[in-house]
């Protein structure tokens, strides 16, 4: 059975033996835990996952290090916290470049009028389409202020 390796799981095996071969335990590390992730992604639904599933978890993986880091800035643990701004950083490389705010706003406004969203009520039909257009390039928060904002 040929086990499909999308284009983004391929960079991230070459990554990992770059970093292998030059001796970057940071990113050997966060590419391993990366791939592991997605990994388990996969097994836990019992097939393979594209490159948008991939980004999906790798944005998970930036989300759990901003998470780390606000709490270490207020445990005042300043050794862990560049080890984890270090980890965010190559993870970010991956992740395609995010949206600004007026990028998201347009984006929304568009998709209100596709679906002739009204007022607050309709936020179910906006939000769905609108996530699954802006994955892995805007913040889940980000998107959901502004659809709030656009209805009320």
């Amino acid at each position: 059975m040929e086990v499909e390796i999308s284009p983004l799981q391929q960079k991230l095996m070459d990554d990992l033996k770059r970093a292998m071969k030059g001796g970057d335990r940071v990113r050997s590390s966060v590419i391993r835990l990366t791939m592991a992730a997605i990994k388990n992604a996969e097994i836990a639904r019992q097939s393979s996952l594209n490159d948008t599933d991939i980004l999906g978890v790798i944005a998970k993986q930036v989300k759990q290090r901003q998470e780390s880091i606000e709490s270490f800035k207020q445990g005042n643990r300043p050794d862990l916290l560049a080890q984890e701004e270090a980890e965010m950083a190559i993870l970010n490389a991956y992740l395609p470049q995010q949206m600004s705010r007026e990028e998201v706003i347009a984006e929304a406004r568009r998709v209100i009028a596709e679906v002739g969203a009204a007022g607050p009520g309709d936020k179910g039909k906006v939000m769905p389409p609108l996530i699954a257009q802006l994955k892995g390039r805007a913040d889940g928060r980000v998107i959901n202020e502004v659809v709030t904002e656009l209805l009320s």
